[in-house]
C-alpha cells in the first residue's frame, strides 16, 4: 500500500508497486493532462512535480512514492486563475501542436521556483531534457522570462 497524495487529495494505491506513476495518474485518477511521449524518460512530456522537483512520471515507479506529494498540470492552476507560466504560454503563442506543452509548462514552473530570475542559461539547462518537435524554443525561453517577471 502506498499513501501519497495527488493534487492535493490523498490516495492510496495497492496495485503493482513498479508500475509507472505515468499510468496511475492517467489510467487509475483520470488525469490526462500528463502525456505519454517516449516511456524512457528523455523527452520530458510526461513531466510532474513530485515534493516540489519536476520528475518523468513514466520512470517514477508507485513504489517510490509513499509518502510524497504529486502534482500534475491538471491542477497547476490555483483557485481558477492560471500559473504564471501558464499565462506566458499563452501570452507568447508557445504551443503549436501542443503535446509536449504540459511537461514544457510544469519543468518551467519547477525551475522558477528554484531559480525566481532565472538567465538564459538557467532556462536552457533546465528545459534541456523536454523536448518539443514544432521547434518553440525561442517562444518557451520567452515565457519563461515573463512569468518569472510576473512572479517577481
Amino acid at each position: 500500500m502506498v499513501n501519497l497524495t495527488v493534487n492535493g487529495k490523498a490516495r492510496m494505491y495497492d496495485g503493482d508497486p513498479d508500475m509507472p506513476l505515468l499510468w496511475y495518474v492517467r489510467d487509475d485518477l483520470r488525469l490526462t493532462g500528463t502525456r505519454f511521449g517516449c516511456g524512457a524518460g528523455l523527452c520530458g512530456a510526461c513531466t510532474v512535480h513530485v515534493d516540489g522537483q519536476a520528475v518523468r512520471s513514466c520512470q517514477t515507479k508507485m513504489s517510490t512514492l509513499a509518502g510524497k506529494t504529486v502534482l500534475t498540470i491538471d491542477a497547476l492552476a490555483a483557485n481558477g486563475a492560471m500559473h504564471p507560466v501558464q499565462k506566458a504560454w499563452v501570452t507568447h503563442n508557445v504551443p503549436q501542436c501542443g503535446y509536449c506543452q504540459s511537461g514544457q509548462i510544469m519543468s518551467a514552473a519547477a525551475l522558477l521556483k528554484t531559480t525566481p530570475n532565472p538567465t538564459d542559461a538557467d532556462i536552457d539547462r533546465a528545459m534541456a531534457g523536454n523536448i518539443c518537435r514544432c521547434g518553440t524554443y525561442q517562444r518557451i525561453r520567452a515565457a519563461i522570462h515573463t512569468a518569472a517577471k510576473e512572479r517577481a
